[in-house]
């Protein structure tokens, strides 16, 4: 694209579709012209939107258990929090971060890469977190920001020591190209037994065993960044890193204040870098998805 062509953006969803018929090349051109912002750019506290959990079947959001079926709903919602000031960026799949390039949604964001969405939500083989979006050239080649990766720890059940493994080769893989790994680790288990819904281990100590584990993976962890559920103690769970810590949101139950308080403690940590939030902001209690962005934006400014 010459320097005097505009990019080829498209305004609607139908339009999006015809490009993916006949034109599917210009989301690789795209890519390659888009204005980018890194995290260089940034004072190093960053405000990402995640919208990766369709793609392991989560569609849930609050108390809406298909509240993310609508693909232009979600579109919609995520074009309204990305346009809002103080928003540095987006966290998604390869179909999600392709439908808001062509949107021209990227232009001028930090974009990050999930990379594994294999364990999918209900499944027996859940906690077998697989590779099945991004890997670490694709995301070098679309010259996005990094890719994270799901690393759920459950000691009980022999398919954790896969997705151990192939988070560390990931998290290597991604520092050759000098791209950030941010991991998102949990000590999980089923505590009713096999088939049963997996549960995360909130509490503090639990989430300072799974800091341990998840930063001494890889053959580096000079591009290594965490992505931690807000908890209590928090003073106490991130004295267990030096790594740099973005806080996950969430899904959006129980009081919106006392969530928002939460994040609050946790960003006042040196090391917590700022918010990797999704569903608790794109479907808020009330639906003002600006409003709660801002209020997020508020808490990290």
């Amino acid at each position: 694209m010459s320097s005097d062509e505009s990019p080829q953006f498209v305004t609607t969803y139908e339009d999006v579709t015809n490009v993916r018929v006949h034109d599917p090349g210009r989301i690789a051109r795209l890519a390659a012209s888009r204005r980018r912002r890194t995290v260089a750019d940034t004072d190093g506290t960053m405000m990402i939107i995640a919208a990766d959990h369709p793609a392991r079947g989560a569609l849930g959001a609050g108390a809406r258990p298909d509240a993310m079926a609508s693909r232009t709903e979600l579109l919609d919602r995520l074009r309204e929090a990305l346009a809002v000031p103080g928003v540095d960026g987006v966290l998604g799949t390869p179909d999600i971060l392709e439908d808001l390039l062509l949107l021209g949604a990227l232009e001028d964001k930090i974009v990050f890469a999930s990379m594994n969405r294999g364990g999918l939500q209900g499944s027996s083989w859940e906690l077998e977190d697989r590779f099945t979006a991004y890997d670490a050239a694709a995301i070098s080649a679309a010259r996005f920001d990094g890719g994270k990766m799901l690393t759920r720890i459950d000691l009980a059940d022999d398919r954790t020591s896969r997705t151990v493994e192939d988070s560390a080769r990931a998290i290597s893989e991604l520092a050759r190209h000098e791209l950030i790994a941010m991991v998102e680790p949990f000590m999980s288990s089923r505590p009713g037994g096999p088939g049963t819904p997996v549960v995360n281990d909130l509490s503090p100590d639990a989430v300072i065993r799974s800091i341990h584990i998840a930063q001494g993976l890889g053959s580096t962890s000079a591009y290594t960044w965490l992505k931690l559920p807000a908890v209590e103690d928090m003073e106490r769970v991130m004295d267990a890193t030096t790594l740099p810590t973005l806080i996950l949101g969430g899904d959006p139950t129980g009081d919106p204040e006392a969530i928002q308080a939460s994040w609050a403690r946790a960003l006042a940590r040196p090391n917590v870098r700022g918010l990797v939030v999704g569903r608790a902001l794109l479907y808020p209690a009330g639906e003002d998805v600006t409003a709660a962005v801002r209020t997020a934006v508020d808490m990290i400014r």
